[in-house]
């Protein structure tokens, strides 16, 4: 088994953190990992995205072509990805920010409203969590408890309880928010 993920979106939309966390879960979970972050020069607002694959035995190279699943948090992040998404795979479309339709009848497309939902949580900020339990749920390879703990190990969980309840509800709400298709 071998899945790869795309994380894409804007600078400080926590796209990074999102795939990070992913990564962490499923090492602790025993498999195979690799987490390859590509930014550009801006601290905020510019583009950021990051591959990561998973797998039962070595990961031969953590450069990735044509991604299983691909997370756009934002409308140039899916122009940019949408097209390499193997066929058969599915798109995590953040319909907060990207109105237009996939192109792709390929592929599964997976809406969610990852800024409003994080918005109804009272946190803004979440909103990478929101999409983060819907890419663990389209991959059904890390279990959603691995991914709240690394969660909590990643954003360092002494002192923070609050930020990790919030996140962890973040993580709960886009798992468990309806799946739709999207043409």
């Amino acid at each position: 088994m071998e899945r790869s993920i795309v994380f894409a979106g804007f600078g400080g939309q926590g796209v990074l953190l999102a795939g990070k966390i992913l990564a962490r879960a499923a090492m602790n979970e025993g498999l195979e990992v690799t987490w390859l972050p590509s930014y550009g020069p801006e601290m905020r607002g510019g583009t950021a995205n990051c591959t990561v694959v998973i797998a039962d035995e070595p990961v031969g190279s953590p450069i990735v072509d044509r991604p299983d699943v691909l997370l756009a948090m934002n409308g140039p992040s899916l122009d940019r990805f949408e097209p390499r998404v193997t066929p058969g795979g599915t798109v995590v479309v953040n319909r907060s920010l990207i109105e237009r339709p996939l192109r792709r009848t390929d592929v599964r497309g997976v809406l969610l409203r990852a800024n409003d939902l994080a918005r109804e949580l009272g946190e803004p900020r979440v909103a990478n969590m929101v999409a983060l339990g819907a890419v663990v749920r389209a991959l059904e390879v890390v279990p959603l408890e691995a991914v709240q703990e690394a969660m909590a190990e990643e954003l360092g969980a002494k002192g923070r309880e609050r930020l990790v309840a919030v996140n962890r509800a973040a993580l709960e709400r886009g798992h468990g928010a309806p799946a739709a298709g999207m043409r």
